[in-house]
């Protein structure tokens, strides 16, 4: 079975989400942004998610988790809870 390791940031606009992709494009360390900025609980520990398999998430997610390279940061991507910037630290297919 797939499983997945990724970190994210969850703001509550598009615009801060290009914000932070850019800010991380440009060399910003993505735990740091997640502590700073992240709405989600996951902040405190820099955006980290843990490992999970297909369905564990949002469908948004699954579909970004289980397609995109890994150490890669995607996004914006939208879910019901806001906006999301994605990094998959790993994965095993």
């Amino acid at each position: 079975m797939a499983r997945a390791t990724a970190r994210h940031i969850l703001v509550s606009s598009e615009a801060k989400c290009n914000e932070l992709k850019t800010a991380i494009l440009g060399g910003a360390d993505f735990a740091v942004l997640a502590k700073e900025n992240s709405t989600c609980p996951s902040s405190r520990d820099g955006g980290n998610l843990g490992t999970f398999g297909p369905g564990q998430m949002v469908r948004e997610f699954d579909q970004v988790v289980f397609s995109a390279p890994v150490g890669e940061v995607q996004g914006p991507v939208k879910t019901q809870f806001g906006y999301h910037l994605l990094e998959v630290t790993d994965r095993q297919d």
